[in-house]
């Protein structure tokens, strides 16, 4: 039983899962969109929402918050300087899920998760 088990575990061991997230986090921050299945979209669509509300503030905390999480230093710096005055008056809902076709080698649900322009 998972009682009071926050988050999914997405079959996992929590390093591999953090350094997944992390990986497909600033893969969707840099490029704007990925596709991905639907367990992973909407583990990591959480995540980026907080980034990028991080990146709102734009201060010198905010900048190292992100350079701890993200592996890619490109991304980070997106994230400051492009995608923080992007959403600068919208308050939350930076990304959206969109459903795609089943998965050809393993029937996988698909989806393709983008930011709002």
């Amino acid at each position: 039983m998972r009682h009071r088990h926050k988050g999914k575990t997405l079959d996992r061991k929590a390093q591999p899962r953090n350094l997944m997230l992390r990986n497909l986090a600033s893969s969707l921050i840099l490029y704007e969109k990925v596709t991905t299945t639907t367990a992973r979209a909407k583990a990591v669509k959480s995540m980026v929402e907080r980034l990028i509300s991080l990146g709102r503030k734009g201060d010198l905390a905010a900048r190292r918050e992100l350079l701890r999480i993200l592996p890619v230093k490109n991304a980070a710096a997106k994230v400051v300087e492009d995608l923080g005055p992007r959403y600068k008056n919208r308050t939350g809902g930076y990304s959206r899920i969109i459903k795609l076709s089943r998965r050809l080698g393993d029937n996988a649900k698909t989806v393709r998760l983008e930011l709002i322009d």
